[in-house]
């Protein structure tokens, strides 16, 4: 006999977002992706600043392990395709918004 699968509970709140709630909900996760978005360029510079002072380090023979510039110079590379990438998908997302009939 196959064991019976419980129903999943309703998602609380949900229902409730009509109106002003619904704006403030909109402007409230827009707040969010703003501070998120921010966040996510900041990590970047981060990222980028301590390659550049391992790459001074290695620069100057201070460095005394080598892989450990290679690791954060390959992790601020990859970060920055990362946001490459997005930044054109999200412009791409804004152009074909812009683009559609009304």
């Amino acid at each position: 006999m196959v064991p019976s699968i419980s129903p999943l509970p309703a998602v609380s709140g949900a229902a409730a977002l009509t109106g002003s709630s619904a704006a403030a909900s909109t402007q409230a996760n827009a707040g969010d992706f703003g501070t998120a978005l921010t966040r996510g360029i900041d990590a970047l510079q981060q990222l980028q600043a301590h390659a550049d002072d391992l790459a001074t380090q290695a620069a100057t023979g201070s460095l005394a392990d080598i892989t450990s510039y290679m690791i954060a110079s390959n992790e601020a590379a990859i970060a920055t395709e990362l946001t490459t990438a997005v930044r054109d998908k999200a412009i791409a997302a804004f152009t074909s918004i812009m683009n559609m009939q009304m």
